[in-house]
């Protein structure tokens, strides 16, 4: 048994930057690593994945061109070398993230699978780690259940999708949110036909009406087929195709397709943990139970990323990071409850959240102004040839602060930090709605909005 004052389990976003900060006050630490180092992010989410879509917007804009007064021929796209450069990119964050941890004073990395032998203790092939503080990171994986038949077909996840080094004749996508979305937009502008699924009536659910609408929009002008409201799914071959059985209100009862990706949700890595060994409690889908602090039910382990259900981006894990280092080592009192919901769709264009939608804010009963803006009106977008989306923001009418924005356009996924700084601060919108932005750029926009506003009709479809 080797004893250390920390064990890390997982190196996805929280894992390094916790084992950099604890071995650099002086303790000595373990950390744990089954695969490839830097989580989901690094080797099949955010880096890859955001990678493939920039090559994917080259694509698209080089076939615009003519809408700019250039010529650029036949657009032909290799996939190999799309691959290749994102292979690139997402292996010099893999091999950055494990080269600072190997290097790093105070800090052992071990490598295999970790399980919780005790509360103390965690296995790692035939090496037992003791600890008086474990942190669990361990990240999540693709789900693959609600649909029939699908052990009798091959079939793509994200983390196999982004190891893909052609373009499929047809792709089906199976799951209509994020992880769907851009890997459907993506592929059509690189030449697939693409159809995708969702059981649920509209696209990207947990977003307002009109947010839904527009995407649906955009993405069906770019000739790919939706599917909504899709019951009793079943994949079944026929002969060289791989066919989707589905019960919908409109549309053919089943389609075909070359290629399946599944895409309709995520769950953690906890199954294989030996949590029961330690105690540690988890939900019915199997997150790991944690308090505001990010600790679970057993004192000395603290559970942080994607495998504690508290949010499902690497910037909720970053913030677990920063969450369990300032409690321990800060002396702060930093708490989950305290973060604003914000994130991003990197569709194109992309769209940007921070806050309540517009159903939450109904749904609240409160008193609400709300300000929307055609991203066709605002001069910035018009100018790049960009106009498709809109921009809206919500504010509490009695506080004056600011609820919620959805930022649906050019650059939405940047701007709309102008919105989350303000809220973060607990300033009225009228600190906003007074200052002076530059021009020409979409942010600019804001501070007009803002004096537009109108109380919020429950009536709004």
């Amino acid at each position: 048994m080797t004893a250390y004052d920390a064990i890390i389990i997982g190196t996805g976003q929280a894992g390094p930057a916790l084992a950099r900060r604890l071995a650099g006050a002086g303790m000595k630490v373990a950390v744990v690593e089954r695969g490839r180092f830097g989580g989901t992010c690094v080797n099949t989410g955010c880096t890859p994945t955001k990678t493939l879509v920039a090559s994917a917007y080259a694509v698209h804009m080089a076939r615009r061109g003519a809408f700019y007064g250039f010529g650029a021929g036949d657009i032909t796209v290799d996939m190999k070398r799309v691959k290749a450069r994102k292979d690139e990119v997402a292996g010099a964050s893999t091999r950055g993230v494990e080269r600072s941890l190997r290097t790093l004073e105070n800090c052992t990395v071990h490598t295999g699978h970790a399980r919780l032998r005790s509360a103390r203790e965690v296995e790692v092939g035939n090496e037992v780690l003791q600890a008086d503080k474990i942190f669990l990171n361990v990240g999540g994986r693709a789900t693959t259940s609600g649909i029939s038949g699908l052990d009798q077909v091959p079939f793509l996840t994200n983390s196999s999708m982004v190891d893909v080094d052609f373009v499929p004749r047809h792709l089906l996508v199976v799951g209509g949110s994020y992880i769907g979305l851009e890997f459907g937009q993506m592929y059509r502008r690189f030449g697939s036909e693409v159809t995708i699924v969702e059981m649920g009536p509209r696209l990207i659910s947990r977003e307002d009406e009109d947010v839904s609408a527009a995407v649906a929009a955009f993405l069906g002008a770019e000739g790919v087929s939706l599917r909504t409201g899709a019951k009793c799914l079943h994949a079944a071959r026929r002969g060289d195709e791989i066919v989707l059985s589905l019960d919908c209100t409109e549309g053919a009862p089943e389609v075909a397709g070359s290629h399946l990706l599944v895409a309709i949700g995520r769950r953690p890595n906890t199954d294989d943990l030996g949590l029961d060994r330690a105690g540690v409690k988890t939900n019915e889908r199997g997150y790991i139970e944690v308090d505001d602090e990010l600790r679970t039910s057993v004192p000395g382990i603290w559970a942080l990323g994607d495998c504690n259900g508290r949010g499902a981006f690497t910037h909720t894990a970053w913030n677990d990071y920063e969450i369990v280092a300032a409690n321990l080592l800060d002396g702060d009192k930093r708490r989950v409850s305290d973060r604003i919901s914000a994130y991003a769709l990197y569709t194109d264009p992309p769209l940007g959240r921070a806050g309540m939608s517009e159903a939450e804010v109904l749904r609240s009963g409160r008193p609400a102004l709300v300000a929307r803006v055609a991203m066709e009106d605002v001069s910035r977008a018009f100018e790049k040839g960009e106009t498709q989306g809109f921009m809206k923001l919500l504010v509490d009418a009695q506080s004056q602060q600011i609820l919620g924005a959805a930022f649906l356009g050019s650059s939405g996924d940047e701007v709309v930090h102008c919105v989350l700084d303000a809220m973060y601060a607990k300033a009225p919108y009228t600190i906003l709605q007074r200052a002076m932005h530059i021009h020409p750029t979409v942010a600019e926009f804001i501070p007009t909005m803002l004096g537009d506003l109108a109380p919020l009709d429950p009536a709004r479809p």
